[in-house]
């Protein structure tokens, strides 16, 4: 059973320029005492062909963390633009939110990302070379796909560790079923949704 659950998650500033900081406003709760830090990730997707192109925006320890309920805002600057492909610029895309306990990933929430033109010019005829400040991104925050790891919280030498992408007892919240990076970056309806809260189950499934 997971000693941590998110219990939701907030996507503020959004949408924004895409050049503004990533910020989340992060709800957990720990369900007994935690002597060691939890790592907490934000990691940028620049495409869907390689995980070359990831960009870990930022990443923070917390704790130790006693038991009970906790909220904290977790702010990012934007990605490296010189590492992002020119033609995965503009689009959809993926942010993902995850946290790890002593090395450990154990939770991954993932938010489909829109990246287009708010003028209207450049939005009809997008130039050669992406032009950043004019991009804005908008975080569809309603309709995250979040993923449970199993982990040994209390590494018992009688247990065996599965590398968090290799692990085949993964757990879904059921909002979506498990994806390859290519079918999590299919448009999505909904963009301009105004909401920028997902309440998310804090119970995993056994």
């Amino acid at each position: 059973m997971a000693k941590v659950n998110i219990s939701n998650v907030v996507v503020l500033d959004n949408p924004s320029p895409f050049l503004n900081p990533f910020q989340f406003e992060i709800t957990f709760e720990c369900l007994e005492d935690l002597p060691e830090d939890l790592e907490w990730k934000i990691i940028y997707v620049g495409s869907a062909e390689s995980m070359d192109y990831d960009q870990v925006l930022d990443s923070v320890l917390v704790g130790p963390v006693p038991g009970g309920r906790h909220m904290f805002v977790f702010q990012a600057g934007p990605p490296d633009t010189s590492k992002i492909p020119i033609a995965d610029a503009v689009g959809v895309t993926v942010v993902l939110l995850t946290c790890s306990y002593k090395s450990k990933e154990f939770i991954r929430v993932g938010y489909y990302v829109n990246n287009e033109y708010s003028d209207p010019e450049l939005k009809e005829t997008p130039p050669d070379m992406p032009v950043y400040d004019k991009l804005q991104r908008n975080i569809l925050a309603t309709c995250p796909r979040v993923t449970r790891f199993k982990i040994d919280w209390d590494d018992n030498q009688d247990s065996e560790n599965i590398p968090p992408m290799q692990n085949t007892d993964t757990e879904s919240n059921q909002m979506y079923d498990e994806k390859s990076n290519d079918e999590l970056l299919k448009p999505m309806p909904g963009f301009h949704d105004d909401s920028n809260s997902m309440r998310m189950e804090t119970e995993l499934v056994t």
